[in-house]
């Protein structure tokens, strides 16, 4: 499958393609990864691919890939959530099944592309569910999510899952930097070293300052762990009161962070890009202490991401966050 305006996770992408070459995709595939790694513009770029009748899939050239590509492809569907807990409505699906047993326009499928499935209420999901257990043969759905964890384990048993990761660091830069004109290629780069190579955060960080700021909180609450002070790790996570996303990013790049601390050698192997603070707390603090914190992120994107109460969640992340360093 050509990759076309897609970049990254090759592996990934090459089995899709293999399953697509040999009319075998499955009917529903839920692509999995974190805000702006990509999961729209691949599930784009199967839909193309389907529908293309030339050998090589996505030709870029025919008239259906032309279609899909400029989104006015009558068999290619995009519905997508705001991202909010519960915005994916089940009246939303209900439109999907009504037309989904309505034959092909001009290709050999129809396809469905739901976006932030995570966000469906439980009745939305059950509601695609049947639609899922016996499809049309024609049909196919791909669905995004940042956490399969939101999904229920039924729909989960009859979708193919895909996890994307960020891209290659100099990768991406030469992407970007032969696709828009960047002046400042060193800001990319770090921008892109920030969000561990994920290019949607890291473009959008560029032009949007709420982004550099939470990395700046992030590094707030490493250093204040380390002094061991509770009032200043407590005021460091209200920058999160009315964001939950905001808990997701910092979840991921204390992660990071931590990580780095922990397995990082003086060879400039740093994911996080926060090369002060990775040396502080690998000065500061034991193996034992930076394992625990590494487990406290992962329950804390978890319990974000399952649409939790957002100020709990917050007092939970003090607390367990201090409890690590035994503070």
């Amino acid at each position: 499958m050509k990759a076309l305006n897609f970049i990254g996770n090759e592996k990934t992408v090459e089995q899709l393609g293999a399953l697509i070459d040999a009319n075998r995709f499955p009917h529903a595939v839920l692509i999995e990864g974190e805000e702006g790694i990509g999961k729209r513009t691949l599930a784009r770029l199967l839909a193309a691919a389907l529908v293309c009748r030339e050998s090589e899939k996505p030709c870029g050239e025919c008239s259906q890939c032309r279609k899909a590509m400029e989104n006015i492809h009558p068999d290619i569907f995009e519905y997508s959530a705001t991202g909010g807990s519960r915005s994916f409505h089940v009246d939303t699906v209900r439109q999907v099944i009504n037309d989904v047993y309505i034959q092909p326009n001009e290709a050999d499928y129809k396809v469905y592309i739901l976006g932030n499935a995570d966000c469906m209420n439980e009745s939305a999901q059950n509601a695609i569910l049947k639609v899922l257990e016996e499809p049309p043969s024609y049909a196919v759905f791909l669905l995004t999510a940042v956490s399969k964890s939101a999904m229920l384990q039924t729909i989960l048993s009859r979708c193919v899952t895909v996890t994307l990761e960020g891209v290659d660091i100099d990768e991406a830069v030469r992407y970007i930097t032969n696709r828009d004109d960047f002046q400042d290629v060193q800001a990319l780069k770090n921008a892109l070293q920030t969000f561990n190579g994920n290019i949607g955060k890291a473009l959008d960080s560029l032009q949007d300052s709420k982004s550099f700021e939470l990395v700046e909180v992030c590094n707030n609450i490493c250093k204040s762990l380390v002094s061991g002070s509770e009032y200043s790790v407590l005021t460091a996570c209200s920058a999160f009161q009315k964001d939950r996303q905001s808990v997701v990013f910092a979840a991921d790049l204390m992660k990071n962070i931590f990580r780095d601390s922990l397995v990082s050698n003086n060879d400039g192997n740093i994911i996080s890009g926060q090369n002060e603070t990775v040396k502080l707390l690998k000065s500061s603090l034991t193996r034992n202490q930076l394992v625990n914190l590494i487990s406290v992120c992962d329950e804390i994107k978890k319990s974000a991401q399952m649409n939790g109460n957002n100020a709990l969640i917050i007092t939970k992340m003090c607390y367990d966050l201090r409890r690590a360093v035994g503070s």
